[in-house]
C-alpha cells in the first residue's frame, strides 16, 4: 500500500477514489507504563514508557486504516494524517486516530 501526506504520488495518476479511510485504536498504559510515567511527573523528564505506547497506537491505527483501504479496493491512500485524544479523564486512555483518502493509482506513461 503506497501512502502519502501529499495529495499526489510523483510518476502516478489516481484513477479513482474510494473515500475516506481510517483506522481508530485507543490505548491505556499498562501498569508499569503508568507507574514509570507517574514518577517521571514528579521528577520530570522524557516519559520513554508513554512514547513506547503512543508509538504503538500509531503504529497500530496505520495498519488498520491500511486494511481499511484494501477493503474498499484502494492501492494507495492519499492526504494521510493522525490525530489523537484523550477520551477517559485523567490521561488514562488516549484514542489515535490516523485517516486518509483511499485513491487506485496507476503508472503515469506520459
Amino acid at each position: 500500500m503506497h501512502v502519502t501526506t501529499t495529495f499526489s504520488f510523483e510518476g502516478y495518476r489516481i484513477t479513482q477514489y474510494r473515500g475516506v479511510v481510517r483506522g481508530i485504536i485507543v490505548r491505556a498504559p499498562t501498569i508499569a507504563q503508568g507507574i514509570v510515567g507517574g514518577l517521571k511527573n514528579i521528577v520530570g523528564g522524557t516519559i520513554g514508557a508513554y512514547t513506547e505506547m503512543c508509538e504503538q497506537a500509531r503504529g497500530q491505527a496505520y495498519e488498520l486504516m491500511c486494511q481499511h483501504a484494501a477493503e474498499v479496493g484502494a492501492n494507495a491512500i492519499i492526504g494521510m494524517r493522525y490525530d489523537a485524544s484523550e477520551v477517559v479523564s485523567r490521561g488514562s486512555a488516549t484514542e489515535v486516530l490516523c485517516y486518509g483518502t483511499a485513491v487506485v493509482i496507476e503508472p503515469d506513461t506520459k
